[in-house]
């Protein structure tokens, strides 16, 4: 299968979870690494009749034969972490690279009291925001600091690419979707860092010739996962209850 990453091309919330866990199924992956922001996105499958709302793990853990990887530029709440690692019991093949910047409680507080982020941008309240923050200002604490994580270590970008020198398959999951980014999306109603493609890749030390394909997962419809910031052509609740103009 080569090197496949799938993004969100809305506004997060296309089913990314889905695809990436039918992928990991029907591929069989060698790897599969999780890129992004970090427990502010939420992937929802459902699998041997659990349903499972993962903001960390990657949604490949459907597949016991795939390594689990969660690549340097992601940002890590150890406890949302290890809790979902119980949950899905991939204790013995999951791997963090000890570059991640870690998630403590000063940052989720920070981003409640910020009235900008919590009242206005409308985020989620995870800590996401500043702890990306003080990684820009250089002061996060990171994964290799944090004596709970040591035994999940793991050089990702190494592995990766040595699974990709070997040409074994690997798959890589985005977060959130493309007019989230920082850049190129809906500033300044969007996400703390770029989530294209390109960014996802750059999270796990990647480079883009590496990359044999990419899959932009789509709705039928437009909806928008944070409920601030502008949807072109939204309907608003009256017109959907037929309040404008007849029967919608």
């Amino acid at each position: 299968m080569g090197c496949v990453v799938v993004v969100g091309g809305f506004f997060g919330s296309e089913g990314k979870g889905k695809i990436v866990a039918h992928l990991a199924l029907r591929d069989k992956p060698f790897i599969a690494a999780r890129g992004g922001v970090g427990p502010n996105a939420g992937h929802t499958i459902t699998f041997e009749g659990k349903e499972y709302r993962l903001r960390q793990i990657p949604s490949a853990f459907v597949n016991p034969a795939t390594r689990l990887l969660i690549g340097p530029g992601v940002l890590v709440d150890p406890r949302v972490f290890l809790e979902e690692i119980k949950t899905t019991r991939v204790e013995n093949r999951i791997g963090l690279d000890p570059q991640c910047a870690i998630i403590e409680e000063p940052h989720i507080q920070r981003e409640r009291e910020n009235m900008h982020l919590s009242q206005i941008v409308k985020t989620t309240e995870t800590g996401c925001g500043p702890c990306m923050e003080d990684r820009v200002r250089r002061v996060a604490k990171l994964a290799r600091d944090t004596p709970e994580l040591h035994p999940y270590l793991t050089d990702v970008a190494l592995e990766i690419n040595s699974a990709i020198d070997d040409g074994k398959g690997v798959l890589v999951e985005g977060t959130q979707g493309t007019h989230l980014s920082l850049y190129h999306g809906t500033y300044p109603h969007c996400t703390s860092k770029d989530v294209t493609a390109s960014a996802i890749c750059s999270d796990l030390g990647i480079g883009p010739t590496r990359v044999s394909d990419v899959i932009v997962v789509f709705k039928a419809f437009v909806t928008r996962s944070s409920p601030a910031g502008p949807l072109e052509g939204e309907l608003s609740l009256q017109f959907q209850n037929g309040e404008e103009g007849g029967d919608a």
